[in-house]
């Protein structure tokens, strides 16, 4: 089973949101990571740029896939883990310290839309 946090906010994308403050991180999950295999490159978003609830900002390469990141909140970057740009496969080692993108959420009501570390495992057991 995949590894799943307490604490942290959950979409069906498999992204999660950990909150601090009125800032975001995100990235993907231990189930995403484990479902693509050995990530070989991480496309994000530049610093200002503004990501929207639902809507792709990036996304993850592995030898297997590809997969579109999609934003779990509205908001706007404020930094990204430049460390994935010469060392993708850290998001393999640990996605959970590994995020991709730090933002300055827009709207915290958008969290209210998202899954607990409960749900989330429910749901990845269903998937």
């Amino acid at each position: 089973m995949a590894k799943v946090i307490e604490g942290l906010y959950y979409s069906e994308s498999h992204e999660y949101l950990r909150v601090e403050g009125e800032y975001g991180y995100i990235g993907i999950t231990d189930f995403a990571q484990n479902a693509l295999g050995n990530v070989v490159y991480v496309d994000m978003p530049d610093v200002d740029d503004e990501v929207t609830a639902g809507e792709d900002f990036g996304a993850v390469e592995s030898v297997k896939a590809a997969s579109d990141l999609i934003s779990p909140v509205s908001g706007v970057v404020v930094e990204v883990n430049e460390a994935l740009e010469d060392a993708p496969e850290l998001v393999n080692q640990d996605a959970y310290e590994n995020w991709i993108i730090k933002v300055s959420i827009s709207d915290p009501a958008e969290i209210d839309n998202l899954m607990d570390a409960e749900a989330y495992t429910a749901f990845c057991e269903k998937a």
